[in-house]
């Protein structure tokens, strides 16, 4: 079931907001009560899903990651549906690179911002999709047919430091598999077995240097790779202990 805070007096936005998270959906419906914006938060996909013929969203916020169906497929449930085809969609992602940028595009999600992030960041993207600003005209427009949203998502590659709030997005640097090939490492890589002689064991095929290379690279870009998951899980897990102890506050204040 859904959790729907008091309906506001008078006509106002209606924002969903899916996440499995209970401690976000917390987090966000008290960022937003002193907006006006109703928040209707869900705790997946299809209990949103279920609601969005009675009372229709003016704007969906959704994780990408979550039991049963994740974002994308939220995404792409609201972009073919000709009722709800222009509600802007926002999807969440703990990791932001290129796969999940091509899969929100491929989506035409509208927004794609990183966990985690200040509730106050995505209250403003909230209201810039709610509001948007009249488009300066251009000498030379770009074609109605032309495929969507495509720009409004080329800027979501950068890295915030380790336990930062999400900036504003900025293009982000090569990955490791894109840079050129650095020199070899210092260390020793693993090498066929080999006489004292320097000559390979007898049934040990002798690699060539390329080979070796190409080993050295991919251990060098797998240690990237999981220093990068660990720096991701410990912001995400102090992030949420920042979210609960200002919930905390919150609920004390009032």
């Amino acid at each position: 079931m859904s959790e729907t805070p008091e309906t506001v007096a008078g006509k106002i936005p209606t924002v969903y907001f899916i996440d499995d998270s209970a401690t976000m959906r917390e987090v966000i419906k008290i960022a937003f009560r002193r907006e006006s914006i109703n928040v209707i938060t869900c705790h997946d996909a299809a209990s949103a899903m279920e609601q969005f013929s009675e009372k229709a969203p003016d704007a969906v916020i959704t994780d990408v990651i979550m039991p049963g169906k994740d974002g994308y497929e939220v995404c792409q449930f609201i972009k073919k549906d000709a009722n709800l085809a222009s509600t802007p969609v926002i999807l969440m992602s703990g990791v932001v690179d290129r796969a999940v940028a091509e899969k929100a595009i491929a989506a035409k999600a509208d927004e794609l911002i990183r966990k985690p992030f200040q509730p106050q960041e995505l209250i403003a993207r909230v209201k810039n999709l709610l509001h948007p600003k009249p488009a300066i005209p251009h000498a030379q427009e770009p074609s109605a047919s032309a495929e969507p949203r495509p720009a409004a998502l080329s800027g979501i590659f950068a890295m915030p430091a380790e336990g930062a709030p999400a900036q504003p997005a900025r293009p982000m640097p090569p990955t490791a598999s894109q840079r050129p090939a650095p020199s070899a490492p210092a260390y020793a890589s693993p090498r066929p077995a080999v006489r004292p002689n320097g000559n390979p064991a007898p049934g040990v095929p002798a690699a060539s240097s390329t080979e070796i290379q190409r080993l050295r690279f991919e251990v060098q870009r797998l240690e990237m790779l999981v220093k990068k998951l660990q720096s991701e899980l410990e912001a995400e897990r102090q992030y949420v202990a920042s979210l609960e102890s200002h919930m905390r506050t919150l609920q004390e204040a009032e």
